[in-house]
Order: structure tokens, then sequence, then C-alpha cells
């Protein structure tokens, strides 16, 4: 019996030792990456042509396609293969604002700030209007307004936001927070699915839809509405439906918070309060289909080289900025990894392919478009062979800021090879795995049809008070010590994926996810 029982330890121990073995980073190689990626970077020149050069890249717009196209001549140049757009499904249409002007002419002039919201449409020209303040709370209230509005100038009463803040804006992870990180264990199983929010309940969105129509039929000039921020900030968002079979709307603007309350205040004082506007926005209707980009490291091993490590981050940003950390930031790290391992002349077991999403913003639809086409259907969990031969899904896309370690998506199993995979990068930070996730982007669309699919842990920055979708998110806000240390670690998690004998652990295959309504 004790020599049972010690045949059985030594045995044990022996599997445990010969796993922690396959998974013991390769030294040389860690070294070549880092050399590569920390000391000899592309990702702010990557960064700068994504951002600067190719302008807003709003999903269908004609700057996204620039992006991609620029993407793939350069996947093409570091000597990818089968780098191009791949149509993943119809989106819609796409938009682009082309000129935007707007100002307070009465009772003194000031230049607003202020944004138009996504596929509405421009002004047709210079408008000039006084601004009316309305009182809507049911559907009932707009009988007042009729035959009075053409041509005005539209806000409704709307709070000032909360007292400003004295935290700061940008914030790093303390080692307590990621020593709870660490400590997460999985919560309760929760329903499948990562549908995108649900529209508005019951009276509020009938409200909303008949006062849209309400002010197309009465040929409002322009709406003022307040945005989401301070102190010059304004997080944007869409003011009409991108779909080709969306109703009219009227010209809207998001303005920011100091410029809105300015115009309502002195409106509610009695003050005449007068505006022009020029506004100038475009549709693109030709060519109705969402595009990815994609582009491969061909796999060497002849038992291994069908099987698949796949790098992403979406591509497509908001309209009033250059998506600087969302997600330029992201998508330049990969597109570095992609570099950096072509250019240390790694020759991968498994195929390395990268995938830079679009139309993220309206609900991962360029992921699972290509999820649907290539892997399976997540609501009918009927799978396609490809399925099985993804090793590993991982994605970028919380901003700019250093990796700090990795997320699992519950994947339990995964966490003692990331750790040793993470061991080589303490001096730089990133040691943390924890069992929890983050929700809301694209390695959910992975996850969602049993692919191991991980998103890196990063510090937050100002992510989240300052560049998430606003006027601020540009290039400027790229933290590029940060995104230098992101593209060596990804590029070295990958170079273990595709040399590791085995494939990633995998979770229980997901339910079939319930239709969305």
């Amino acid at each position: 019996m004790k020599l049972k029982l010690l045949c059985s330890c030594l045995l044990i121990a022996g599997t445990v030792g010969s796993a922690l073995a396959q998974d013991t980073p390769d030294p040389a190689m860690t070294q070549k990456i880092r050399e590569e990626g920390l000391n000899h970077s592309q990702v702010m020149e990557i960064a700068y042509h994504l951002t600067d050069a190719s302008g807003p890249r709003l999903a269908g717009s004609p700057a996204l396609k620039r992006a991609q196209d620029w993407a793939v001549n350069q996947l093409k140049t570091w000597g990818m293969v089968n780098a191009k757009r791949e149509d993943w499904g119809k989106f819609g249409k796409g938009w682009e604002i082309q000129k935007n002007y707007a100002a307070v002419t009465e009772p003194y002039y000031h230049a607003i700030i202020a944004i138009p919201k996504a596929w509405t449409p421009g002004t047709n020209g210079l408008i000039k209007g006084e601004v009316v303040l309305l009182k809507v709370d049911t559907v009932t209230d707009l009988d007042k307004y009729k035959g009075k509005l053409k041509g005005k100038i539209i806000l409704f009463d709307t709070k000032a936001p909360v007292e400003r803040t004295f935290k700061a804006d940008g914030l790093r992870y303390t080692d307590e927070e990621l020593a709870t990180m660490a400590k997460a264990t999985l919560p309760p199983a929760a329903a499948p699915g990562n549908g995108a929010p649900r529209r508005p309940a019951g009276g509020a969105f009938a409200l909303r839809a008949a006062l849209a129509a309400f002010e197309v039929s009465e040929n409002v000039g322009l709406v003022l509405t307040q945005a989401r921020g301070t102190d010059g900030t304004v997080f944007t968002t869409n003011g009409a439906s991108y779909a080709d079979t969306a109703k009219a709307v009227a010209p809207e603007l998001e303005t920011s918070a100091e410029d809105f309350q300015r115009i309502l205040r002195m409106v509610k004082h009695g003050e005449k309060v007068t505006m022009e506007a020029d506004i100038k926005t475009e549709f693109f209707n030709k060519d109705l289909e969402g595009y990815d980009v994609v582009g491969e490291i061909p796999g060497t091993d002849p038992k291994l080289k069908d099987q698949l490590v796949m790098v992403g981050g979406h591509l497509d940003s908001w309209h009033s900025a250059t998506g600087g950390t969302d997600n330029a930031a992201g998508s330049a790290v990969m597109l570095e990894v992609m570099r950096i391992l072509s250019r240390v002349g790694f020759h991968p077991r498994r195929t390395i392919r990268i995938a830079l999403w679009s139309s993220e913003e309206q609900g991962l639809l360029g992921s699972r478009g290509y999820v649907l086409n290539h892997f399976g259907d997540r609501n009918t969990m009927e799978l396609k062979p490809e399925q099985a031969k993804v090793s590993a899904y991982y994605n970028l896309d919380n901003g700019t800021g250093k990796i700090r370690g990795i997320y699992l998506q519950g994947n339990a199993a995964a966490g003692p090879i990331f750790q040793q995979w993470l061991t080589p990068f303490a001096d730089l930070g990133a040691t943390t795995v924890t069992i929890s996730n983050t929700g809301g982007t694209d390695h959910q669309s992975f996850d969602a049809v049993g692919i191991p699919g991980f998103q890196f842990i990063q510090d937050p920055m100002d992510y989240g008070t300052r560049t998430h979708h606003s006027n601020q998110d540009t290039y400027d806000k790229l933290s590029e010590d940060d995104l230098k240390q992101a593209a060596t670690i990804v590029a070295s998690f990958v170079y273990n994926t595709s040399q590791r004998d085995e494939m990633i652990p995998r979770k229980e295959l997901p339910k079939p996810a319930p239709a969305r309504r």
C-alpha cells in the first residue's frame, strides 16, 4: 500500500513538474522579445497612422477604411500572409462630420464646444435661430409647441453635472488593489450571453421616439443636448441608428456641460438667446457591409500549424476625436506584437492570426460576425470545425495603461500557466492573475462559443474619467512606455501559446445564449 502511494505521488509530481517545465518561458526568446519591444519599438509610429493620419474611425466611415487599408498594407510589409479586409456581414450606413460650427450670437458672441451626435444630419447650411426651452414630460405635451419651432434651436431643462471631484483623473492600480484582484473567486454562474444594453422600456422609449418624429415634422433647426463630462470634455454618443432603414431625425449637437448650462441659465432668466450653426455631415450607403482586418504568421509544425493563436482589439472608435486610447492603443499594440515576432525571426509552431475588429462600439459586431462565420453560433452552440483549433484569443481594449496581469475569464486551469508566463515581467509591473473578467469587449465573442478568450489587466490611467468616447481621446493621451511594455508582454504570451505542446485549457462549453430582445 505504501509502495503504491509512493508511486502515485511520484507520478503526480512528475506530471506537475512536466507541466511546469512546458510552461517555463524560454529565456533566450524572452530576451529577444524584450529587446525588440522595449528598445526598438514602433508602437507610437503605428499609433500615429491609426489616429492622426486616419482620423475619427467611426464604424463604416471613410476614416476607418483608411486605417484598415494602412494596417493591411503594413502587415504585408512585415511579411504577414493572408492580410486583408474581411467582410463579416451587414453593418449599415457609414457617417462622418465634414463641418461643425456653432456659436451663441446674442446677447453676445460665444463659440461653444459641441459635437454632432453620430448618424444625425447637418443643418443644410448656416442657420440662425432663437434658443427655445421645451418642457415635455408626456407625448401630449408636444401639442403646445406645434407650429412654433420651425428653424428654432431647442433644448430641454437638464441638471448640471455633479459637483466637481478633487480626485485625480489618472490612476494606476495600487499593490493592494492588484492583491485583491488576485484573491478573487468565481462569482455565481450568470446567464450566458453578452448582449448590448437593451432599449429603454415602455414610456421612456415611446416618448423619445415621438419627440424625434415631432422635431423632424416641425422642422426644428437644431437640438442641443448636454453631454456627459466636465471641463470641456464631451463624451459622445449616437443620435440615430446606423441602419439603412432608420427614420430621419433632426440635427443634434452634444454640448459641453459648461456651455449648455450657460445657455440654459440665460434662457430660464428670460434672456433672448440666439445662435448660429453650420453643420455638415455625410452618410455613406454604397457599401453597407462591415469589415475586419486579418493577417497571419503561418505555423510551421506539421501537426500544429493548422491550430491558431489569435490576438486582436477593435479598430473602430467614436467620432469626436481620433480614438487614441479607445482603441488605437490596443490595435497598435497588437500590430506591434506581430511586428516584434516577425522581426525576431520567429517561426511559430501554430499559426498566429491578428484580427482588428470593426463596429465594436455598436455591440461587438465585428468580432461576433467573425466568430459566427468561422467558429460557431453562440445562440445555438452549433460549432464549426475551426472552433476546436483555436488555442487562445488575447484582447487589449482598456486604454493606454500598462499591463499589470491578466483576467482569466473564469478559466482557472489557465491560471498557473499564465502565472509562469508573467514571471519574466515582474520588473515591468505585470504579476497579477485573477479569475475575474472585465466585460464589454471582443474576447467575450470568443468565450461565448467556448474558445479561451482573455483580456489583460491594464492601469486605468484617465480612461474612464477623461478619454473613453470623448473629444479628448487623441494620440496625445497615449503613454509610450506603457504601450511598449504591453506589446512586449503580449508578444511573449503569443510566443508561449504558439510553442506549447498542448492548447490552452478550455472551460466547459457554454450553453446556447438566449435570444436578444
